[in-house]
């Protein structure tokens, strides 16, 4: 170890702090000659480099007022809900990067449409956007981690559009990235949830919103040694964005695959999807309205959002050509292969056309996909049962196959098929 190296190990701390604040090799070169230490640049450079070896040295982001928030997740186990049920909690934060100044909400989920939610309740309790939103890796708002040309979650990028702020994802393995929120999840975990006890849901939001007045936002911050609410309201309030005037249309997403009658099932409900995409996991997007549904990206159909259960919204257009058919010819098709497999099944179908003539189709599918387990006659016999009693349902063919009553006079039954669910 030369002498220099010595002298300069009596100054590391000092040195580190320098490096940490983003100070150059120069700046530090010269800080150190104030100090009265009198060694060359060339030896403070070569130190400099091996601390950046040795030590995991970052430079603290300093960030204008207004300019920046850093958005996480954490998970802090179970707590009560409304109910008594102890459910899996997170807790969203949201801090401005400059005032420190905090939001922090209890969720019990991670979904794309609670992470927006959050970010439109932290907006409106600042009463205003940042220019930016620096955010982690979450699923919630990036599909592909890329630091250079990211893929974000469209909803959330609608989402960012209409607020007009910019999403910023952290780098992977990056964690310094948004050292000023997680040190804000790990502030709560410590300091309000740990050791505390609630009776419900409301409980914890009442005690939260409380702390984060009176305490966190209260407090004076441990770095910057200010209190983040005075620095707030002097410095950043003002040159926040302006919020919308209008409310962000909220859409529930997911995804779902195509079934092979070109047809995706969503809340009990049925939508037609262009038939080049059977068996191929879509997007889907609904409001109160519409229902969107996307592939790779590209929305690929649009439906008005069903209401009540069971009903078909088709677009005769989703079909091949060979396949499209008139109310009548579709009819026909499905009549005759009910016929093939027998009289009474042929009778069931005129039963199911004539009760349900909207959504006879799914019934009839799934009794011709009992072939693949029954022998038609098995089948047709099973329709003669329930036929005796009225009913036509899937369910009801298919617990008949199941439990070999088929084969039973049919006196024998004097209650409906309802019973005979698995």
């Amino acid at each position: 170890m030369s002498c220099w190296t010595r002298k300069l190990d009596n100054y590391k701390e000092k040195i580190i702090e320098l490096m940490e604040i983003g100070l150059s090799g120069v700046r530090i070169h010269q800080e150190l000659e104030k100090m009265g230490l009198g060694i060359s640049y060339a030896s403070v450079k070569d130190y400099l480099a091996g601390i950046k070896k040795r030590e995991k040295i970052f430079v603290r982001i300093h960030t204008l007022p207004a300019e920046e928030a850093q958005v996480d997740f954490g998970y802090i186990g179970l707590t009560p809900d409304n109910e008594g049920r102890r459910r899996k909690t997170w807790v969203f934060n949201m801090k401005l990067s400059f005032s420190r100044y905090d939001y922090y909400e209890k969720v019990y989920d991670q979904r794309v449409e609670t992470f927006i939610e959050c970010h439109i309740n932290a907006f409106n309790y600042f009463n205003g956007v940042p220019e930016t939103v620096r955010i982690d890796n979450l699923k919630a708002a990036i599909l592909e981690a890329n630091f250079y040309q990211p893929v974000y979650q469209r909803l959330y990028k609608d989402f960012a559009d209409y607020y007009g702020f910019k999403p910023i994802p952290c780098r992977v393995y990056h964690p310094n990235d948004k050292g000023k929120v997680e040190s804000g999840i790990k502030y709560v975990k410590n300091n309000f949830f740990l050791g505390r006890s609630f009776k419900n849901s409301n409980e914890v939001d009442n005690q939260l919103r409380n702390w984060q007045e009176k305490v966190c936002n209260s407090r004076v911050h441990g770095t910057t040694r200010k209190v983040p609410k005075e620095i707030f309201e002097k410095e950043e309030k003002a040159k926040l964005l302006s919020l919308p005037l209008d409310a962000f249309k909220l859409s529930a997403v997911g995804t779902r695959k195509v079934y092979h009658d070109c047809h995706i099932y969503i809340d009990y409900n049925y939508y037609s999807v262009p038939f080049e995409y059977v068996g191929k996991i879509v997007e889907i997007e609904l409001n109160k309205e519409l229902t969107r549904i996307y592939y790779k990206g590209k929305e690929i159909a649009l439906h008005p959002r069903g209401v009540g259960r069971g009903k078909f919204s088709t677009n005769d257009s989703h079909y091949p050509k060979y396949k499209r058919f008139s109310e009548t010819e579709y009819q026909e098709k499905y009549q005759v292969k009910m016929a093939e497999i027998g009289e009474y099944a042929e009778q069931l179908f005129l039963l199911a056309v004539g009760n349900q003539p909207k959504n006879w189709n799914r019934i009839i599918q799934g009794i011709l996909s009992l072939k693949k387990s029954y022998p038609p006659g098995i089948i047709n016999l099973a329709c003669r049962r329930a036929l005796a009693y009225g009913v036509h349902q899937y369910q009801t063919i298919r617990n008949i196959c199941r439990n070999g009553s088929y084969n039973l006079p049919v006196e024998f039954c004097k209650e409906s098929y309802e019973c005979c669910k698995n």
